[in-house]
């Protein structure tokens, strides 16, 4: 592929748009240096610019010149030391004092990468481009008041910003119509009866008379000067009516283990992996309420704060979250209303026939009401009897079931993005 770059100054406002098509440009190593940063930022580093990379390879241009046309005769001098494709020795010794990160060298050659910064929102935009949440619908009116204006008509009534001049303007033509006609008519007749008289004979012409028409003229003139272009009453407006409108809220359920068995690297992997949802749903959806439950041998629904940064631990029994979830939404989010999400994360170690139980949960209570549930596994080790309860029932609900396992921090990102990433209606 070749490119065509113009280098001519940029216009006022214009740095912007050649900056977006940069991005676009080389959009596949953007994104490969923005999954790199990704990988390697802590919990509380998420949502800063990035500076990224670009081999200069890759961003090399074509040059057209002109070139020196005609024939010519050229007479160019040999030498005795060099042929072509002979290497010349730098002058000044063997080098050093550079600001390279090699060594030296006799051998090799390359070019210094190109370097820009990616600004938070280009960056995040990078981060979350191509995922969604899965299965979100349209639901139920829930509220009166979730509504959504529409057009309805013309009124004579309206704020400046909902003018509609197209209207306003017709409105003022067919006024002015209509105040002129009868002062044209009124001119026209005296002008003919002006000329009338003027035209009669010296003695029978009545000085009186035609100074009587041309006075009525001159008034008649002024009136027509007098009607306005545009009046107050010409003005119409758009008017604007609250249309009710299917809700397509959803609530997020995020669930993490903290019990003793999950260490904390373990328990660092689950809290990036958090935060990259909650970065998500607050960056793309409006919609989108977020419930935040930790669980050890007991659940408990807590704030943002406490799910990211309490240090309380214990035990393990994962069917506590799941029960409390179950009743968080026959509480508060009817499935008809809402779209209904849950995302969990654990190591997998669980009490003994508390698996079983989960299974259960899900296949009869949770997952007939849920949108979308993703389950993830931070171990290097083999799977245990949660995951493999867990399987039976993502073979009932294989598109709205999903498990992944995470072994290290650099597997987070990839594993996110297969979770949400945006799919083909079927």
């Amino acid at each position: 592929m070749t490119y065509f770059i113009d280098r001519r100054a940029n216009a006022k406002h214009k740095s912007a748009v050649n900056r977006q098509r940069f991005l676009d440009r080389y959009r596949t190593h953007i994104k490969r240096s923005v999954e790199e940063a990704v990988n390697r930022r802590s919990i509380t580093d998420m949502e800063r610019g990035e500076k990224v990379s670009i081999p200069a390879r890759d961003i090399s241009e074509p040059v057209f010149q002109h070139g020196p046309g005609g024939e010519r005769t050229i007479v160019a001098p040999g030498n005795k030391e060099f042929v072509e494709g002979d290497r010349l020795r730098r002058p000044g010794g063997g080098g050093g004092g550079g600001a390279g990160e090699g060594g030296a060298s006799n051998q090799g050659e390359g070019m210094d990468e190109f370097a820009f910064s990616l600004t938070r929102e280009e960056f995040l935009d990078f981060v979350f481009d191509g995922l969604e949440l899965p299965h979100l619908e349209r639901k139920q009116l829930k509220d009166l008041d979730e509504v959504r204006p529409v057009r309805a008509g013309i009124s004579r009534d309206g704020v400046p910003a909902r003018i509609n001049i197209v209207r306003s303007m017709r409105e003022a033509h067919a006024r002015r119509i209509a105040m002129r006609a009868p002062i044209r008519r009124a001119l026209r007749e005296a002008q003919e009866a002006l000329d009338a008289e003027e035209r009669k004979d010296a003695v029978l012409r009545n000085p009186t008379r035609i100074a009587e028409l041309k006075a009525e003229i001159e008034r008649l003139e002024k009136r027509l000067e007098a009607v306005p272009f545009i009046d107050t009453y010409d003005l119409r407006y758009n008017n604007l009516t609250n249309q009710p409108q299917p809700s397509n809220k959803a609530v997020m359920f995020c669930i993490m283990d903290v019990s003793g068995s999950m260490t904390q690297a373990h328990k660092d992997i689950a809290k990036r992996f958090f935060l990259l949802l909650y970065l998500f749903l607050e960056r793309n959806y409006e919609k989108v309420e977020l419930v935040f439950v930790r669980h050890h041998t007991a659940a408990k629904e807590v704030d943002e704060e406490e799910f990211f940064y309490s240090r309380e631990t214990g035990g393990t029994i994962v069917s506590s979250a799941l029960t409390l979830v179950d009743e968080i939404i026959a509480d508060r989010y009817p499935a008809g209303q809402w779209n209904l999400y849950v995302a969990q994360a654990s190591d997998g170690d669980n009490w003994d026939d508390d698996s079983t139980t989960c299974r259960d949960l899900l296949l009869k209570s949770l997952m007939p009401r849920l949108q979308y549930f993703t389950y993830v596994e931070i171990t290097p080790h083999a799977h245990q009897a949660l995951w493999e309860e867990y399987e039976t029932v993502a073979a009932r609900f294989p598109s709205r079931f999903a498990m992944r396992q995470i072994v290290e921090g650099n597997d987070i990102y990839p594993v996110f993005r297969e979770l949400f990433r945006r799919r083909e209606e079927a």
